[in-house]
């Protein structure tokens, strides 16, 4: 039977501990208690640290019993996330913690599964919570009062945090069926192309659209690791000139990696590589001052990017996209790769983009499976989505 496990460091949040757990049983879940501290519990709980760390790589020895609190908390990262991973029962999952718990639990959360519930309720939860979610679904929950000793605050918090979570694990979301799905990437610029391409495969694809800011991206690919998307249309890769050139919107450096692992079929393209993005125009490093911006709004500005740049862009997306075995076919648009790169627009650079296009073909050395067209279109012509489309189908069919 599956159980709720619940979370925490039983040897400082012990009374908590213990109180969102008898929570969650009073609702008829079954729960697994479990502690990730390193001085020994409070309360009784179903896993004892000592057996998370037994899932370390170095062994318990490698996490507990280590002076400096900051490579302790660390090593448990790694044991808690390799635990969680090694369990089949799990039905929900609810950490409790300050900054060194938040830490721990929230690693052990991004490796599980989307769709799996995932509460943290924490003192941190309503600061900066990158750190924390990345590209998963964890839902953060503010402790509001500080995790010292119960008090009439914090058990109205955890006892809303035990019904939410033991809500979900009992009424889980229905298994996905029908239509199977595809991820596309999309910007502002290149939103006529992915949308005609959306509109032209929805009636036998489930078509979710990722917008190319870094995180959507990742969460793109993250599905693809996961094995829940059936191909990608990755018609904006503009996140790796962000990744090259200190952007504020970056890839990271395993863009495309999901796509060589897995061998989904993939059709990419140049969307808004002719930019990098930055906030307000203060916040832009004093190396680009002079080069040919373009305001996007008050808050985000672009650059235009130079032919060395799209140099260097053009062979990074190559090199990687080499490595796929799976089916790739890039397109590429020889009247330009965004809204603004268009004749008469402010980033049109016919040379620049001549520049890019070259370092791609040379670089992703074309095979049987990997093909690269070029196309007399711009990339927000209807008749390129067209293309995209049919690339696609074609080999989705193979």
């Amino acid at each position: 039977m599956k159980r709720i496990y619940v979370v925490g460091t039983a040897d400082t949040k012990g009374e908590e501990l213990a109180f969102l757990a008898d929570a969650i049983a009073a609702t008829g879940s079954s729960v697994a208690r479990v502690d990730i501290g390193t001085r020994g519990a409070t309360v009784p709980v179903d896993i004892p640290a000592s057996e998370v760390a037994a899932h370390h790589p170095d062994g318990g020895g490698g996490v507990l019993g280590i002076d400096d609190r900051g490579r302790s908390v660390a090593a448990m990262a790694v044991a808690f996330t390799s635990f969680i991973q090694s369990r089949d029962d799990v039905a929900g999952i609810i950490g409790i913690g300050g900054g060194g718990g938040t830490s721990i639990i929230t690693s052990g959360m991004r490796a599980l599964p989307l769709g799996l519930p995932k509460i943290m309720v924490s003192t941190l939860a309503s600061g900066d919570t990158a750190p924390y979610v990345d590209v998963s679904d964890i839902i953060m929950m503010p402790s509001v009062t500080d995790m010292a000793g119960l008090n009439r605050l914090s058990r109205v918090v955890l006892h809303n945090a035990a019904q939410a979570i033991a809500g979900m694990a009992a009424k889980p979301a229905p298994a996905a069926t029908g239509k199977p799905a595809l991820g596309l990437t999309m910007f502002g610029v290149t939103t006529p192309c992915v949308t005609a391409i959306a509109d032209q495969l929805r009636a036998n694809y489930d078509c979710m659209v990722f917008h190319a800011t870094g995180t959507g991206g990742r969460s793109m690919e993250k599905l693809a690791d996961s094995g829940l998307l059936a191909g990608v249309i990755d018609i904006t890769t503009t996140e790796v000139c962000d990744l090259l050139f200190g952007g504020v919107l970056p890839a990271t450096e395993d863009r495309f990696g999901a796509i060589a692992r897995t061998g989904v079929p993939y059709v990419g393209s140049v969307g808004a590589l002719d930019m990098v993005n930055f906030w307000a125009p203060p916040t832009i490093p004093e190396k680009y001052r002079g080069r040919l911006f373009y305001e996007h709004n008050p808050n985000v500005t672009l650059m235009r990017t130079t032919a060395d740049e799209c140099r260097g862009i053009g062979e990074w997306i190559g090199t990687r996209l080499a490595l796929c075995d799976g089916p790739v076919h890039f397109l590429i648009p020889e009247k330009g790769v965004s809204a603004l790169d268009i004749e008469g627009g402010v980033f049109f650079d016919p040379q620049a983009d001549a520049v890019l296009f070259e370092a791609i073909e040379r670089t992703i050395k074309p095979n049987a499976t990997r093909r690269v067209t070029r196309l007399p279109l711009h990339i927000n012509d209807p008749e390129f989505a067209k293309a995209a489309t049919a690339a696609f189908l074609d080999i989705a069919r193979q």
